[in-house]
């Protein structure tokens, strides 16, 4: 019976939110792509403001924004593990750093094609 993981003591919502949040500014600090994806982001809510987006093509935009950020989240969270570990057992992770970077981009590249397909047809054809 000794061998049996202990439960984890009950923690309130506020607890855990103070958690997420401080997961959150250790996962967006120091990582230069969070400021790329940061003002792309702004630049696309900006252009959806500018463009007159009706409220599902802003839905559409902010999902693709939620889902690169969140993406962009795990992958951190794979670099902070994979630096806690000593430096000669680094490179066997090397693999699931790629795939989370990898992730990323396929994700981004995604959400670029569809930021594409909602802002263009604005851009090309004013509404009159």
């Amino acid at each position: 019976m000794a061998n049996q993981p202990q439960p984890t003591p009950s923690r309130h919502w506020k607890h855990k939110f103070a958690c997420a949040f401080r997961g959150l500014k250790a996962g967006i600090r120091g990582h230069s792509s969070f400021s790329v994806h940061f003002f792309a982001a702004m630049a696309v809510l900006l252009g959806a403001a500018c463009l007159d987006c009706q409220p599902i093509e802003w839905a559409i935009l902010c999902l693709c924004i939620t889902l690169v950020i969140g993406f962009e989240l795990a992958n951190s969270t794979i670099e902070i593990l994979v630096r806690c570990l000593p430096e000669e057992e680094r490179p066997r992770f090397y693999p699931a750093l790629d795939a989370g970077a990898g992730t990323v981009l396929f994700v981004s590249f995604g959400a670029s094609v569809i930021g594409i397909l909602v802002l263009l047809p604005k851009i090309l054809v004013p509404a009159g």
